[in-house]
């Protein structure tokens, strides 16, 4: 299963899925399109299995991800314990309604 390109270059998809993932654990809850909340889920799911090993090494790389410090911590601190005994399903995708200007499938996108 390859990755969707959401109409967008390599460098807009990832600054893209950075930003919603970022949001997604400073809320912990965000709307957005389908598609897009399926691929910034998979990348969450991701982080949060390599936060759960908190060394120097791991944090420098989610931090290529995760660029402010602050939802950095709370992810290697609150977010990734919170799901150490869990083997996987650390988000959801919720269907949501159509978006009334272009037809868009929005979704909601929460940890579990």
């Amino acid at each position: 299963m390859g990755k969707r390109k959401l109409s967008k270059t390599s460098s807009h998809r990832r600054a893209m899925l950075r930003n919603l993932v970022t949001e997604l654990f400073r809320h912990e809850r965000i709307e957005t399109t389908l598609p897009k909340a399926k691929e910034a889920s998979r990348k969450a799911e991701k982080l949060i299995t390599a936060a759960q090993n908190p060394d120097v090494h791991t944090r420098r790389k989610v931090g290529k991800d995760i660029q402010d410090k602050e939802i950095l911590t709370k992810l290697f601190d609150e977010i990734a314990p919170r799901y150490s005994e869990r083997p996987g399903g650390y988000t959801r995708v919720l269907k949501g309604h159509y978006r009334r200007g272009d037809g868009a499938e929005r979704a909601i996108l929460e940890l579990v």
